[in-house]
């Protein structure tokens, strides 16, 4: 019988690619099984990676040795940072990518890891020996022994495609099979599963589309990408479109509702509130006069479009109507259909803080299967999943990020402290310290964290050596130069603020709005420390927000402080008069670590918390 694999990895989408890397960045034997290796990397939905948040975890995924960010700057034919005009808190990297392009790259990046084998195959069920797992059988019979198991499943638990009321189709997305028997085999050993939709919207042929009647959408001039390590040469850019649904659409979409899979009857699972289909906003937002719609490129070799804002659930040819009744798309040809997607997930308060199922030792989920929405999420799962799948094997304590470190320390907590009622999808209001979780400081905030893990190459430890001394140098530049009223007033002047008498330093001058660290640091006429432009940013943000951040900082140490006060896993949260009923069940079915995660339960309140201690405290009391 064949050794066993350290880590066996279900599903190559986003967060099966990405659990695959980290446990092979530890070194171990990572097989990653999936049943078609031309779809690995696969971009399901929309062929853009990033957004609102979504950059950000981007750029944290790669900051910890991830492969999304180097594989979207291969495929980029177009990026832009959005949210300029806003504070840095919620600056956001977005990037329109060639769909063939991303899955290329994945594929290049997951085979430059000589430790990680990539298999053809269909899982049928999970391999245990009591509650623990040991691999994973294939429907044509074969064993894949392993140590620990990640599931990235997906859609495809029990998954059914929609098109109208009439057109069910068993599949995890549009020519792609479900996966029926591991989803009965997970219901059978006891995980409470349920149901969630989600769906995507119709494509066209670009060279049906009107462009003197849609508004054209270049990217940024100059791109900085996600990657941090490396800079991978782009492919060549390409602008996007945008125009707009109206009440002819509206008219069209009313006319047919009873004719949509979701409010038809067809589907029971619940959508994602924040990405809804054209039947969602015409019902939800009776009173708009209309609603903004992107047109995508697919890629380079093809003029094929993803139209962003009209997911749907329509039957065929009410589709092709309202596409038509969109200005430009008059005489547009549909290339394929929107469907909606009905599947499985397991409530994520069943994993531990580390995407451990409680039940099954040594069994890791991760995406989708736990009722998160979006590649980026995804991609978080995935990395942490597979560094405490790797960590398991080494017998070494799990990695668990919290709320003050990453969104994806965010994204977790939230997912298996809070539950989900609908498909989750990070925003920058999730996260309570979203100045200090930027996207221009993620090396900083997570690049320690990867070295301590062994997560990193030479090559990319030069790379953030060299980061942080560029950063450090110019911030002590900026912290022990003065400018003479003189040098400063002219630049003062210029940006609209009113002039000093004294000497002051740049990190104090800074603090005023509208001006900027260059201009400063020209003024003093001092050799400055040589840094990169991504640098420059950087620092300037930590210094112009420096009183902000602080703040958030103190904040954070008073959070640490309750975190640190543990909870024992075996608490008969059951017994404890004291708490209410409803903190009682929900803290006995979440079991939290620390009194701060026990106070990010919903229904749980302060005075519970406060009872918490005391009986924690107590039975300490009592063992000693």
């Amino acid at each position: 019988m064949p050794e066993p694999h350290d880590v066996l990895v279900i599903g190559a989408g986003h967060a099966g690619c990405e659990a695959a890397c980290a446990a092979a960045r530890f070194g171990l034997r990572v097989l990653l099984v999936t049943s078609s290796l031309e779809t690995i990397g696969q971009m399901s939905c929309n062929p853009a990676i990033g957004g609102i948040a979504k950059g950000t975890v981007v750029r944290e995924i790669d900051a910890l040795g991830g492969i999304m960010g180097r594989a979207a700057d291969r495929a980029t034919i177009q990026f832009r940072m959005l949210n300029r005009s806003k504070g840095p808190a919620v600056w956001a990297p977005r990037a329109q990518c060639d769909r063939g392009l991303y899955r290329r790259a994945v594929r290049c990046l997951l085979e430059g890891h000589p430790t990680l084998e990539v298999n053809q195959g269909t899982v049928a069920t999970l391999l245990l020996d009591g509650d623990r797992v040991v691999g994973a059988r294939t429907v044509d019979g074969r064993k894949l022994l392993a140590h620990t198991v990640v599931l990235t499943a997906g859609t495809f638990l029990r998954g059914t495609i929609h098109i109208g009321t009439e057109t069910q189709i068993s599949g995890g997305r549009a020519g792609d099979a479900a996966v029926v028997d591991i989803a009965e085999q997970l219901e059978a050993i006891g995980l409470t599963v349920d149901r969630f939709k989600t769906g995507t919207p119709p494509r066209v042929d670009g060279r049906s589309v009107d462009y003197s009647r849609v508004v054209r959408q270049d990217g940024d001039a100059n791109p900085s990408g996600f990657a941090q390590y490396t800079r991978e040469e782009r492919p060549e850019q390409r602008p996007c479109w945008i125009t707009w649904a109206g009440s002819e659409v509206r008219e069209i979409v009313e006319r047919h509702i009873h004719e949509s899979a979701l409010y038809g009857g067809a589907i029971a699972g619940r959508g994602p509130r924040y990405c809804p289909s054209i039947e969602d906003k015409i019902v939800r937002f009776p009173d708009a006069e209309r609603h903004q719609v992107f047109l995508e490129p697919e890629g380079l070799d093809t003029a094929e479009l993803y139209v962003n804002g009209l997911s749907t659930s329509l039957p065929a040819d009410v589709q092709l109507r309202y596409i038509r009744a969109v200005p430009g798309l008059e005489q547009a040809k549909i290339t394929r259909n929107g469907y909606a997607i009905e599947y499985d997930y397991y409530p994520p308060e069943q994993l531990t803080p580390w995407l451990e199922v409680k039940a099954i030792e040594g069994l890791f989920f991760a995406g989708q299967i736990n009722g998160s929405t979006g590649y980026e999420e995804a991609g978080g799962q995935g990395l942490m999943a597979g560094i405490n799948a790797a960590r398991r094997v080494q017998g070494r304590e799990p990695v668990v990020m919290g709320r003050e470190d990453s969104y994806i320390g965010v994204l977790i907590d939230d997912l298996v402290t809070r539950g989900v009622d609908e498909p989750y999808r990070l925003f920058t209001s999730r996260a309570e310290f979203r100045l200090l979780l930027r996207q221009d400081n993620t090396l900083k905030r997570l690049g320690g964290l990867a070295k301590a893990l062994s997560m990193l190459g030479e090559g990319e430890l030069r790379v953030l050596e060299q980061r942080l001394s560029e950063e450090n140098g110019l911030l002590e530049f900026a912290s022990r130069t003065s400018l003479q009223p003189t040098s400063a007033n002219q630049v003062l002047d210029r940006a609209g603020e009113s002039g000093i008498e004294s000497p002051q330093r740049i990190a104090d001058l800074i603090r005023r709005p509208r001006v900027g660290l260059r201009a400063l640091a020209d003024a003093s006429q001092i050799e400055v420390p040589p840094a990169t432009d991504d640098v420059w940013t950087s620092v300037e943000i930590e210094l112009k927000y420096a009183g902000y951040l602080e703040r958030e900082r103190l904040a954070i140490k008073k959070l640490q402080a309750l975190a640190d006060f543990s909870l024992p896993q075996d608490l008969p949260y059951l017994e404890l008069a004291s708490l209410s009923t409803e903190a009682r069940h929900k803290l006995d079915r979440i079991r939290p670590d620390s009194l701060a995660q026990a106070g990010r339960i919903p229904g749980v309140s302060p005075s519970d918390l406060q009872n918490l201690v005391v009986e924690v405290s107590r039975q300490r009391c009592e063992v000693a």
